[in-house]
């Protein structure tokens, strides 16, 4: 642990595709924040997603790596969304210790009609649907799941309205994405993209203190809160919500600067970083183990020149088998 003036002085900085955790005393607070750099430029440029889903599925994947690295045991954390808009699934999973991975889905005619209707919004591209974070601890543990509705808000606000209805945590999420224009070593143009993000709790040691003023009713509903926000809380989402794109995808501004920014006459304190890397749980035994349960009729219809292949949709490594692995000749 090391103040952080310490550290931007001695240590340097913990640089791209590391979740730095951090904590400021004086207002109860603790989070994490994060750029992605060359892991989230490798996975999107993979499976060349169109620019407007680029942008959703790099937003899925900086809340995973916030949320997931938080994870004290070995298992999986998934952020996955499911809705009627051109882009119908998000899944971004962490794996402990450190494996990263996201996947979109989404139907290019309905994706250009979009664009061209001038709906190429977040909020519209994802449509009405579900967003559901999962907890998986393996073994005999039952994974736990929550789910929040999917209603036109942006996946930043979607998931302070999970943390406020599942978790009872006050807090503040800001995420952002950039397309970098740069040139490599021959002077040829090249794009690349970066995202980050940052996640702050409020956990004061008084519970009560965590409360939170009541969600609207619904109609009829007078508007009048049943309580004032707790001080400090009001004053950390303040310095939350002041953080622009540029500071979060900046490689030149960095975690540590941006925390020194917001919090440092408070004093806030910074937690070694936490690297995460693009790497797919996928493997040539899992999707045979898959293949093994399908029937004769199944792997007769999933073979195509003498061989059945499988690609990941994550990492879009293709795995070949013969038929006769699985008795079928």
């Amino acid at each position: 642990m090391q103040n952080l003036e310490t550290q931007l002085g001695e240590l340097g900085f913990a640089g791209d595709d590391m979740v730095v955790p951090f904590q400021v005393d004086a207002l109860d607070v603790r989070g994490r924040t994060v750029q992605l750099g060359p892991l989230l430029d490798t996975m999107l440029a993979r499976h060349a997603y169109p620019e407007p889903v680029a942008r959703l599925l790099a937003e899925a994947v900086v809340l995973t790596a916030l949320i997931g690295t938080s994870l004290k045991f070995e298992g999986k954390f998934t952020v996955q969304t499911k809705g009627d808009g051109p882009v119908d699934l998000l899944v971004a999973d962490f794996s402990t210790p450190d494996a990263l991975r996201g996947y979109a889905r989404f139907d290019q005619a309905a994706l250009d009609a979009a664009i061209e209707a001038g709906k190429s919004e977040p909020e519209a591209l994802l449509g009405r649907g579900v967003l559901a974070f999962t907890i998986d601890q393996g073994g005999f543990m039952q994974p736990y799941q929550g789910i929040v509705e999917l209603d036109g808000r942006s996946l930043e606000e979607i998931a302070m309205a999970y943390f406020r209805q599942s978790e009872q945590i006050p807090t503040a999420v800001r995420l952002g994405v950039a397309k970098l224009f740069s040139r490599d070593e021959d002077g040829q143009p090249r794009e690349s993209w970066r995202a980050g993000g940052l996640v702050a709790q409020f956990l004061p040691q008084e519970p009560e203190r965590m409360r939170q003023p009541d969600l609207h009713g619904g109609d009829g509903d007078d508007g009048v809160l049943s309580h004032d926000p707790d001080d400090a809380w009001s004053e950390a989402r303040a310095m939350v919500e002041t953080i622009d794109l540029d500071e979060m995808t900046d490689p030149e501004v960095g975690a540590e600067r941006l925390l020194y920014r917001l919090f440092h006459e408070r004093g806030v304190t910074v937690y070694p970083a936490h690297g995460v890397y693009d790497r797919c749980s996928c493997s040539r035994e899992k999707i045979r183990d898959v293949l093994g349960a399908f029937t004769a009729e199944e792997l007769a219809e999933s073979t195509e020149n003498g061989k059945i292949t499988v690609t990941c949709e994550f990492c879009s490594t293709a795995y070949e088998y013969a038929p006769e692995e699985f008795g079928q000749d």
